[in-house]
């Protein structure tokens, strides 16, 4: 036990040095809705905007919020909101800081699954075509602000390459385009995102739109968009992938009922880390073996393949797990070992980093 605690206790401290690229939402309960006034029917409304928006960035769900369930907290949101201000900006917004668990314990009790705040990091390649020319987005360039103000309100981990002159070679618009991400992962490696997002957008008479694919892991996704700006475009790109993604990772507690999840490799430095991907599956540790780990969790094989991917984990497959053994009951001095009549409990899934 008291290697234990000191495991516990030194796993928490050390969760940054692990190779997760999965990020942790920041304000993802705080809406920034814009708003052309300070009056209080444009609070009102606002207001409500807010609370739709969280919903589906919560949800990915874009029917959650004609959920009958949620129709008290529609009609009255301020019993889950903690605080709101306006923010001059620009743009000029109605900030909402909504209560995490209020709020969370009202969609789950109107029966909604969830997206917790660990997230897949996206690596954003974005080339902008317009009667000034083209461009390719770059971390710091005035250009890059709508889509961070975009990933920001629909909850996703955006991140930008430099856009230096090698980036700019080779993220062209027949390589976005393009149904084979090869020519990006080379020039992506070095930001360590778990997702390659690729937008080529065009503006053609005074109105913007754009095709993009996303890549995860083996799996993708791609669509066509079109927004009246850049700052709508951005947004509409980035809720198309809020609902892609979410399918993928939202949990609700007791459609799948329970499982054990054994996770190997385990060290001081990976406890952490992997306590905040179990904890929408509403994990309870069993028993610490070695570098072997016993969790509870509610939800389904596929659900926990996607998130325990966020950080590199690998399946063990089910004939390279070890038999079980049951428990050696401890006797008196001289006496044959007792096997207890019962076996070990059985994990359903195996994971090893």
């Amino acid at each position: 036990m008291r290697f234990f605690s000191k495991f516990l206790f030194v796993g928490c401290l050390s969760w940054v040095s692990l190779a997760s690229h999965a990020e942790t939402v920041k304000n993802l309960y705080q809406v920034r809705q814009p708003v052309s006034a300070q009056s209080p029917e444009v609070r009102d409304q606002a207001t409500q905007q807010a609370l739709d928006t969280l919903i589906l960035r919560l949800t990915g769900d874009p029917k959650a919020v004609q959920n009958p369930g949620l129709a008290a907290v529609r009609k009255d949101p301020q019993q889950i909101i903690s605080q709101y201000g306006f923010d001059a900006g620009p743009p000029e917004v109605l900030k909402v800081d909504f209560d995490p668990a209020s709020t969370e314990q009202a969609l789950r009790r109107a029966g909604l699954s969830l997206w917790g705040a660990n997230r897949p990091s996206i690596l954003g390649w974005w080339l902008n075509d317009s009667t000034d020319g083209s461009s390719l987005v770059g971390d710091g360039q005035a250009s890059a602000a709508p889509l961070r103000r975009a990933a920001q309100h629909r909850g996703l981990p955006l991140r930008l390459p430099l856009a230096d002159l090698n980036e700019q070679i080779v993220a062209t618009a027949p390589n976005l385009e393009g149904a084979d991400p090869a020519p990006l992962r080379g020039a992506s490696e070095r930001y360590n995102a778990d997702a390659l997002l690729a937008v080529h957008a065009r503006e053609e008479g005074g109105q913007w739109q754009a095709k993009w694919r996303l890549w995860l892991g083996d799996q993708k996704e791609a669509g066509s968009v079109q927004g009246a700006d850049q700052a709508a475009l951005a947004d509409a790109v980035l809720l198309a992938v809020t609902e892609r993604l979410a399918p993928r990772f939202v949990v609700k507690p007791g459609a799948s009922g329970e499982q054990l999840l054994e996770v190997q490799g385990m060290n001081l430095e990976r406890y952490a880390a992997l306590g905040r991907l179990l904890e929408p599956f509403g994990a309870r540790l069993q028993s610490v073996d070695g570098d072997r780990i016993l969790y509870r969790v509610n939800g389904s094989a596929e659900q926990l393949r996607s998130q325990l991917s966020l950080a590199k984990l690998q399946e063990v497959p089910a004939g390279q797990a070890p038999a079980p053994t049951a428990p050696v009951q401890p006797v008196a001095d001289g006496s044959a070992p007792v096997i207890a009549p019962s076996p070990a409990p059985v994990p359903q899934l195996r994971f090893r980093w």
